[in-house]
């Protein structure tokens, strides 16, 4: 299925001054120290998934699950709204500029996207998609399944402009990334009874990786051998989950943190499994679950003011179409702030979550 055949339905104070600056120069250093040993081991970044890793492909789908207006982007190159869920670059943005594949990973939907763009890769990922058809279904955005009819038709443009052989070197030489599971927890699961009526927890997330370890297959199938798959954050204490399900205090959700570790826990364990079946694989887990929760139990260890509410509006329910441009109550700094809406994380809270991932998970798929 290309892209024209794809048809979707419209949808700080003194005492915290010396933990910050140690915290920044610790980010410099893994920066720095990690970069030019794996640079050249990576000619392209692909990622497929979910709004973690949407530079803008919704921007061109009949989807309500969009951020290309303000005061998203605001604090991206040009303070341009581009489709991503942020104040500014998203986790693609920091991993190709770490490898020096790219300043910014471009959308393949992209209608400004040019022949040359191919050759050091793209994204797929689609905000809203999970691992589970439905989640991409009820948004009306990109499936995993037609993210991967993308990637098939991202192929056969690549060997037009680089050979089969060229094509072959890039597609078996570059890093995957890949994105899923907290749409369908949040949204499908506890949001909805679509799926409460057939599923408890254990059952619904074995659902969940089953799905996640066929698209890794799939990938496998089509030439991919570097791949990273994300594990979830402590999604109970998203701004939004806490609005919704942590009573008067908007205290965290344990229900859904605790699905958010049965997952990462099965799911390292598929990984490990995949790793063993599917010969000349590099296969990892990117754990972001703990230095995401380390922040939101801590901010001012890592110079944030607010942890519980997002920099976007009031924070507590805002995000796509309600963190708009004429709400009063936005932040006028969004690097103080953990999450920029009520879901998604502030740039600055992603920088600092994969100076870790580039220094304890990298080195085991990269």
């Amino acid at each position: 299925m290309g892209s024209s055949s794809i048809s979707l339905t419209l949808r700080s104070s003194s005492s915290s001054l010396l933990p910050c600056l140690f915290l920044n120069m610790t980010v410099l250093l893994v920066h720095a120290r990690y970069l030019s040993p794996n640079q050249s081991r990576v000619p392209a970044l692909l990622a497929f998934g979910d709004s973690i890793l949407d530079p803008g492909n919704n921007n061109v789908l009949h989807t309500l699950t969009k951020s290309n207006f303000p005061p998203y982007g605001r604090d991206f190159e040009g303070q341009r709204p581009t489709g991503r869920f942020s104040n500014g670059k998203i986790v693609p943005d920091f991993i190709a500029s770490f490898f020096q594949v790219k300043q910014f990973l471009p959308a393949y939907l992209d209608p400004q996207l040019k022949p040359e763009d191919l050759l050091t890769g793209v994204s797929f990922a689609s905000a809203g998609s999970g691992y589970d058809d439905l989640t991409a279904k009820t948004l009306s955005v990109l499936s995993f399944s037609n993210q991967l009819d993308l990637f098939r038709e991202y192929i056969k443009k690549l060997k037009q402009v680089t050979g089969e052989e060229g094509a072959q070197s890039i597609i078996s030489d570059s890093l995957y990334i890949v994105s899923g599971g907290s749409n369908d927890m949040v949204i499908t699961y506890f949001g909805t009874t679509l799926r409460r009526w057939d599923y408890d927890i254990p059952s619904y997330v074995h659902l969940l990786i089953q799905s996640a370890s066929s698209f890794v297959k799939e990938l496998y199938e089509l030439g991919a051998r570097k791949i990273g798959v994300m594990g979830l954050t402590p999604l109970g204490c998203l701004p939004f989950q806490r609005s919704l399900n942590g009573g008067i205090q908007r205290s965290c959700e344990d229900q859904a943190n605790q699905a958010a570790r049965m997952f990462n826990s099965e799911l390292i364990k598929e990984i490990n499994t995949l790793t063993s079946e599917l010969k000349g694989s590099r296969i990892g887990l990117m754990n972001v679950y703990d230095s995401v929760h380390a922040a939101i139990q801590n901010p001012s260890y890592y110079g944030f003011e607010e942890s519980t509410k997002g920099c976007c509006g009031t924070g507590k329910i805002e995000i796509s179409y309600l963190c708009n441009d004429i709400n009063p109550y936005t932040c006028s700094n969004a690097s103080k702030y953990v999450f920029w809406d009520s879901v998604h994380p502030t740039e600055r809270l992603v920088d600092i979550v994969l100076a870790q991932v580039f220094k304890n998970d990298f080195p085991s798929f990269v």
